[in-house]
């Protein structure tokens, strides 16, 4: 590349020249997964606290347009919709993770390409370019990040991703699309104070990214200009908002996908929470353990996880957020219930007694040896008759090291599709799902979700 080029004209210029015929089959069978899964858990978000309010007023407000809310089948404006979507993917904390970057790539690029698809009356091969594309860009902001100030970074970085998302398939060249990043620059943000007070803000925060990065793409589309150096510049993001490599973003373009270790979650729980709670269901299943068998569970967890789930389990005030962000709670589901699912998140199930009754036996280890973020993460369980065992896994389920099946994923899907504003019986979920699978071959996104 040009010596003058900077890193963020560079990305541009990736994403501006790479179509879907350029993408290894790799990248379009794991975009199409999480296309998948990232509408999957949207269906299920649709109806947890505070997202049912936030549609209502993307609706109220009237803005006509031809992008759906995917849960209801309602239309709204492309980005009135993207912030929905958005939200609603996030709510359940159950969407796919980019772990090195911590961030939550598809919740913000899915919902910002969807809409702008539908707009512009893009195919199926264009919508999902996009969304590799853009994962992409989000996962590289994330991997050339070297430090953590308090950003969520699922929007911060995300924000970008949908940004180049909905510019691609706006059709704009490598200028615009700089100009794109460049405006996006302007509207990166999101605080982790959101998770720390498990306040509904942080499921709102991707919805945001996503209705920014869209507004970004158009109004460059319109000739808004946009700083060049939107990243690596004086007062760029690496100098405002954290020390970051500009390298990173850059190296390898084209023939290396970051993205493609971006995790599908197992459970519907923050990201730190699922070794324990892998490891003690398989536990249970194996000893067929009761509450009255379990004197004692000790979990060990990596510094990192313990600041997003070692607190106080208090589920008075929000008791499905609480429970998310809960190891405490999830090794009670785990041992008790042999499942952590959508109904397992439920307000009627996180505040049941016999979990209450139990929550008190498990107490959470800090390895301060331990530099990883999700794993390695081990538990240890006393039973009554003084037996104790352990176990410890290195790898988070549904990481590239430890992925998951087939099967699992339909599975995932179909109890995503049970929930939510409109709930679908396995069979109906099993053909949006062929339907999702098959989104290639599409010559359009018109009607997609449609119920029959």
């Amino acid at each position: 590349m040009p010596e003058t080029q900077s890193a963020t004209e560079s990305l541009a210029a990736f994403v501006a020249g790479t179509d879907f015929g350029a993408l290894p089959p790799t990248v379009i069978a794991s975009t199409k997964q999480r296309v998948l899964d990232t509408i999957g858990v949207a269906l299920a978000g649709s109806t947890a606290p505070g997202c049912d309010a936030a549609r209502t007023t993307i609706l109220t407000e009237g803005a006509t347009g031809t992008s759906t809310i995917w849960a209801s089948g309602e239309r709204a404006g492309s980005r009135g919709a993207a912030f929905v979507n958005g939200m609603h993917a996030a709510a359940l904390d159950y969407d796919s993770v980019y772990e090195r970057g911590s961030v939550h790539p598809d919740i913000v690029t899915v919902p910002a390409a969807w809409s702008v698809a539908e707009q512009v009356g893009a195919d199926g091969k264009s919508f999902l370019a996009a969304v590799a594309l853009g994962n992409e860009v989000a996962c590289r902001f994330g991997a050339a990040n070297l430090e953590n100030k308090g950003w969520f970074y699922t929007a911060a970085h995300g924000v970008f991703g949908a940004a180049a998302a909905a510019a691609k398939l706006l059709g704009l060249d490598s200028d615009g699309i700089t100009n794109t990043l460049g405006l996006a620059l302007s509207r990166a943000g999101g605080s982790q104070q959101a998770l720390l007070e498990k306040s509904l803000a942080k499921r709102a925060q991707s919805g945001f990214a996503a209705e920014a990065g869209v507004f970004a793409a158009q109004l460059a589309a319109a000739g808004i200009s946009g700083p060049k150096q939107a990243v690596e510049g004086k007062f760029g993001y690496h100098t405002l908002y954290s020390e970051g490599d500009p390298t990173v973003l850059v190296q390898d373009l084209g023939t290396h996908y970051e993205s493609l270790a971006t995790a599908i979650k197992k459970y519907p729980s923050c990201t730190a929470n699922h070794v324990p709670i892998d490891l003690l269901i398989d536990l249970a299943n194996s000893n067929d353990w009761v509450n009255r068998d379990i004197e004692r569970v000790e979990v060990a967890l990596s510094p990192f996880a313990n600041q997003l789930v070692g607190g106080t389990f208090n589920p008075m005030e929000n008791p499905q957020v609480s429970a998310q962000f809960s190891i405490h709670y999830s090794a009670a589901s785990a041992l008790l219930r042999r499942r952590l699912g959508i109904a397992e998140i439920q307000d009627d199930a996180v505040l049941e007694s016999r979990i209450a009754e139990f929550i008190g036996k498990v107490d959470v280890k800090v390895d301060d040896l331990n530099s990883g973020k999700f794993a390695p993460a081990s538990v240890s369980v006393t039973t009554t008759a003084g037996t104790t065992l352990e176990a410890q896994l290195e790898n988070v389920p549904g990481t590239l090291a430890n992925p998951l099946s087939d099967e699992q994923i339909a599975a995932k899907f179909r109890d995503c599709a049970a929930f939510g504003l409109q709930p679908r019986e396995p069979a109906e979920a099993d053909a949006l799902a062929a339907t999702l699978s098959a989104m290639e071959k599409r010559d359009d996104l018109d009607g997609l979700l449609k119920r029959s």
